[in-house]
């Protein structure tokens, strides 16, 4: 029997070849290193995580077919409990050889040896298939893993994996949310170099990523590359290009594209046009702002209260108190319960064109349905009575005002 750790790396008797990446801005190859094969290799295969991690070790009899490669494992007691929890929660729904190696990076250890031949040490034994692979991924990124990437990229060399245009579009996807447009890259580059399709979807991903870096330009680029194909576009790459242009300060390029998608009864999502509104509501900009909440309602998607909230705060930065109100009382009539939030932004549009009177009857009718002024409106009402000097002066007014009110109702 022949007994080799992981950590004393690729276990010689397998022969394995490892691929290496070379990668640079405009280049990529693969280098292999082979292991020479011995030339009586063992009866029986051990693989361990070193001692200091705790002896964790699977036994694989040569012998048997590929079928019975069971892996046994023995778990010492120098595992961390953390290790020990972790592998406890290994689903059991996974196959036999997808637990194998799931214990074996639960118990990895840089210093002990490469993570590339540990993976390929368990593809020349066990033998996976396309589902095996799908299942470890899946579950590497529910743990969220720092070895997900490395299995996924690991994978798209592996003939088992039967890799995908898809596959390659996840990676896409996994740098895009860590801003690593570099990696992203030479993703797209092996993809094309291995002679798989570049659709929609991954220059949608593409366009996605740059937008999120801030490469605004490319990100335009990349859509123009989408059209070039030929094929309808659809909501995604429409989506990703507004929110590209809203990053980007430019807000009405967003809403032409916005307009193209409405004259081909194409919907955007909730987040685009939330985005979009949000853009246009910052800067002050009632009509676009307005102008996306309608066509937000054409597209069938019910308005909430941080949509209206932000229509209602486009009309307060100008100072536009009678839209304002207005926006505040359809909301209201729509059955949408009014915040706090809301109700500062009505005052300080009031605020903004001085219209005390005006702000003190709103008030008036808000205690009248039960609407208490909380921490932010006070805020406003406390900041402009006192640039007015008239603290007292209000509250004995806003009683006065408040009787008056009861008297006539």
């Amino acid at each position: 029997m022949g007994m080799y750790s992981c950590d004393a790396a690729v276990l010689l008797s397998f022969g394995l070849k490892c691929p290496l990446v070379v990668t640079g801005s405009h280049r990529h190859r693969r280098l292999y290193h082979r292991i020479p094969l011995l030339v009586e290799p063992p009866r029986q295969i051990s693989f361990k995580c070193g001692a200091a991690l705790g002896e964790v070790v699977v036994v694989v009899d040569k012998e048997e077919d590929t079928e019975q490669r069971t892996p046994r494992f023995s778990s010492g007691l120098n595992l961390t409990d953390e290790q020990d929890e972790a592998i406890t929660r290994i689903p059991i729904k996974m196959s036999k050889r997808c637990q194998a190696l799931m214990r074996q990076i639960i118990c990895f250890s840089s210093e002990k040896g490469s993570f590339c031949d540990l993976l390929a040490a368990w593809v020349r034994r066990m033998s996976p298939i396309r589902a095996d692979w799908l299942s470890l991924l899946k579950e590497l990124k529910n743990l969220d893993s720092p070895f997900y990437i490395n299995v996924a990229e690991f994978s798209l060399l592996e003939d088992s994996f039967e890799a995908n245009a898809r596959d390659y579009t996840k990676i896409i996807h996994y740098y895009g949310k860590l801003n690593q447009v570099e990696e992203a890259e030479r993703t797209l580059l092996a993809m094309k170099n291995r002679g798989f399709l570049i659709d929609q979807v991954t220059l949608t991903a593409m366009v996605q990523l740059y937008s999120k870096a801030g490469y605004h330009k490319l990100a335009e680029d990349t859509f123009n590359d989408i059209k070039l194909l030929g094929e309808p576009l659809d909501y995604r790459s429409y989506g990703s290009m507004i929110m590209a242009y809203i990053r980007a300060g430019a807000p009405e390029k967003g809403d032409a594209l916005l307009r193209d998608m409405d004259s081909q009864e194409i919907c955007a999502g909730r987040e685009v046009y939330k985005a979009l509104l949000r853009a246009y509501s910052m800067g002050g900009d009632a009509q676009g702002a307005k102008r996306v909440f309608d066509a937000v309602q054409i597209a069938g998607i019910t308005p909430d209260v941080k949509l209206c909230g932000l229509l209602i705060n486009a009309y307060s930065v100008l100072g536009q108190s009678q839209n304002a109100r207005l926006a505040f009382e359809n909301m209201r009539k729509a059955g949408i319960k009014a915040t706090d939030k809301c109700v500062a932004l009505v005052l300080a549009a009031y605020e903004k064109e001085e219209k005390l009177n005006e702000a003190l009857g709103f008030l008036v009718e808000l205690e009248k349905d039960s609407i208490m002024v909380e921490k932010e409106a006070s805020a406003v009402l406390a900041r402009w009575f006192k640039k007015l000097g008239v603290v007292e002066e209000v509250e004995l007014l806003l009683r006065e005002f408040s009787s008056s009110q009861s008297k006539h109702a």
